[in-house]
């Protein structure tokens, strides 16, 4: 009986041995004869850290050697592909220490990399957490109605959610819906009784110019941007076209279809107006929280979220909601963080060929928004591209001087007709965060000088 219990005892030993290692085995290489995925169908959606750190912790490692950067970067910037005037700085995150100094206070059109300035300020003054409201109010006259903008650029309109890039359910940052909007007003009018009204619209909320200075006169028509309004659809994007030339007027004529097949009728000449203080609010939309679209802006490089970004800034500060309030907020805002000097702007998105930035102001703006001293500003950290994999980045690193540092590097990228400019971070192989901005003007090799400026940022991940 005790030899029987023993080799009992060492079968169920040994059934249970071998019953975790066929899991092991299953676990690593699946089931058999079923393929390996090669890749998910769907990415898995990034979690957001906008409360702490965005950066994984590292040891606080040595600083890279200061003559040896300087060597290799002085010898990189001398491409002839950046032109005649380029320049560029590489700081100590934490410290503030200028580790390169490659003409650092020399302040040259930014081009995109405004967006980093943007975007600092927007969520230094308005707050991670605000949404741009859309609503609908009662309107001065019984059986009105007013759409009122709240300067959301990306408010999907009936196209989009009929099946563009907005009507996919796994779109980051899903957006507000026209659709939506008018949904809730027809059922709010019809449990008062009411089935027929007259629709005005209201985008006050923005004022003055609907270009900035220094816009050139293409830009629109082109697509580069929309008029800046408070009331607009799918970024002012119109189907016919590249934008709508009154974004408003063709959103609420959008919007006036869509309650008519909600059953509301509408009365003919939709018309701009004014909502009445303390009207009431019959319904309403809200865009993703400003972190989500600052995220958004900075990885496309999204001018016409940048614009509402920067006017958002004029609001929190209570200056005028025109493009020289904004530009005054921003400064304000950036005084407070201790980072103005060397900023001249005039719009937020860096279309303006009137901007000046230097290297040091941009690498600073960066530095502070790594700290942990700002959680608050994290999200510019996440929303910078990726090397080699994300947003305006994603085509690039692919070659044998800029390879190493895919994955490494993350940097707004900045593109006008002769300028090129890089602005970012990168830890070192010692684990020290470093921020950099590489700036070129007069450039007649664009290719050449996105080239070299990835093989700066490279050097600094490399250091």
């Amino acid at each position: 009986m005790r030899r029987e219990r023993w080799t009992a005892v060492a079968t169920l030993a040994l059934l249970q041995i071998f019953v975790v290692l066929a899991a092991g085995y299953l676990i690593t290489h699946g089931v058999p004869g079923t393929p390996t995925p090669i890749a998910s169908p769907k990415p898995t959606p990034t979690p957001l850290v906008t409360a702490g750190p965005v950066l994984a912790a590292a040891e606080d490692g040595a600083l890279p050697a200061k003559g040896t950067l300087t060597t290799r970067l002085r010898g990189a910037m001398g491409d002839p592909a950046l032109g005649g005037r380029a320049a560029g700085v590489v700081m100590d995150a934490r410290t503030g220490t200028v580790l390169f100094d490659g003409g650092a206070s020399t302040a040259l059109r930014p081009a995109s990399t405004t967006k980093v300035v943007t975007a600092v300020a927007a969520l230094a003054s308005a707050g991670p957490d605000r949404r741009l409201a859309t609503t609908v109010v009662r309107g001065a006259a019984p059986g009105s109605i007013v759409l009122v903008g709240g300067g959301d650029p990306t408010l999907a309109g009936p196209t989009s959610v009929g099946g563009s890039e907005w009507s996919a359910s796994d779109v980051y940052p899903r957006p507000a819906s026209l659709a939506q909007l008018a949904s809730r007003t027809a059922k709010a009018l019809k449990a008062a009784g009411v089935t027929s009204v007259d629709l005005s619209y209201d985008s006050s909320l923005f004022s003055g110019p609907v270009t900035a200075p220094g816009w050139k006169p293409t830009y629109i028509p082109e697509g580069s941007a929309a008029p800046v309004t408070a009331l607009t659809m799918d970024e002012g994007r119109s189907p016919a076209g590249p934008r709508y030339a009154d974004p408003p007027k063709a959103t609420a004529d959008a919007f006036a279809a869509l309650l008519k097949k909600n059953g509301i009728k509408v009365g003919a000449g939709v018309r701009a107006g004014r909502a009445r203080a303390g009207a009431a609010e019959l319904a309403r939309v809200e865009s993703p929280p400003l972190y989500a679209l600052v995220e958004r802006m900075l990885t496309l490089s999204d001018n016409d979220l940048a614009e509402a970004m920067s006017r958002q800034v004029a609001i929190a500060e209570g200056l005028p909601h025109t493009f020289e309030g904004e530009v005054a907020a921003v400064h304000r805002v950036l005084t407070r963080l201790g980072a103005d000097q060397g900023i001249e702007i005039h719009d937020g998105s860096g279309l303006s060929t009137r901007n000046h930035i230097t290297p040091t102001a941009l690498a600073r703006l960066l530095a502070v928004a790594s700290s942990p001293a700002h959680p608050e500003l994290h999200s510019l950290i996440s929303g910078l591209p990726v090397a080699g994999f994300t947003g305006t980045l994603h085509g690039r690193y692919g070659r044998a001087d800029s390879r190493a540092a895919a994955g490494l590097v993350r940097a707004k990228t900045g593109t006008l007709s002769g300028v090129n400019t890089l602005a970012g971070i990168a830890y070192t192989p010692d684990g020290r965060l470093l921020s950099f901005a590489f700036m070129a003007n007069d450039v007649t090799n664009p290719p050449g000088a996105v080239a070299a400026l990835d093989k700066m940022a490279t050097i600094v991940s490399q250091s």
